[in-house]
């Protein structure tokens, strides 16, 4: 990373830390842009520049999972089976959760928090989900060589997938630390290859 990129990863997170503390303090509805750009001695053009609004900011965490999700798809084989690649994506986000450094973690428990107490963003949260399960089944249904719009057991897959990152972030939930959060998504990968036949999502 450049000179460049780096000051304007430090930006990025200097407004994501203001805008968890303002929004935890005081409330999401009551921060607004300008107070956020105000506490990083920003103008709220700036803010502009990283997010397109609180909710963008809200929902960081789907955009970066999303990112690696992506990534680790195009390096897989192209004749691997179809969950067994999207297991592998898992097993990144998985890493990246497990090679956070703490301000990370922080950043993380502060949004599981922030959704906590906001339902309305919950289900921001469950729509912004739903996109990065439209463009997984794009991907996988280029990778079995079907329609998206057509192909019904394309949906079943990256579902049954997704499913499993959702039980590993949520179910059951006890302590809330990082720790337990990775060691469930690490089992919950891990039931999912158990409970499903290998071979299952090869059929047309």
């Amino acid at each position: 990373m450049g000179l460049r990129e780096r000051k304007k990863e430090k930006t990025r997170l200097a407004i994501m830390d203001a805008a968890l503390e303002l929004f935890l303090e005081q409330g999401y509805e009551s921060t607004t842009v300008e107070q956020i750009a105000g506490a990083v001695e920003i103008s709220p053009r700036t803010f502009f520049r990283y997010f397109t609004n609180k909710d963008h900011l809200a929902m960081w965490f789907h955009d970066h999972g999303e990112e690696i999700m992506l990534e680790t798809l195009a390096e897989r084989p192209a004749d691997e089976p179809p969950f067994t690649a999207l297991m592998h994506a898992l097993r990144a986000v998985l890493t990246d959760v497990q090679s956070s450094t703490p301000d990370d973690a922080s950043r993380f428990l502060k949004l599981r928090k922030l959704l906590d107490g906001n339902p309305h963003l919950v289900g921001k949260s469950v729509a912004r989900g739903a996109r990065t399960e439209r463009r997984l089944a794009e991907v996988i249904a280029a990778r079995r060589g079907v329609d998206p719009d057509e192909d019904q057991l394309t949906h079943l897959i990256v579902a049954f997938a997704m499913s499993t990152m959702r039980v590993g972030f949520e179910c059951p939930r006890r302590d809330g630390t990082m720790e337990e959060i990775q060691r469930r998504m690490a089992e919950s990968i891990e039931l999912a290859e158990r409970c499903l036949r290998p071979g299952w999502d090869l059929r047309h």
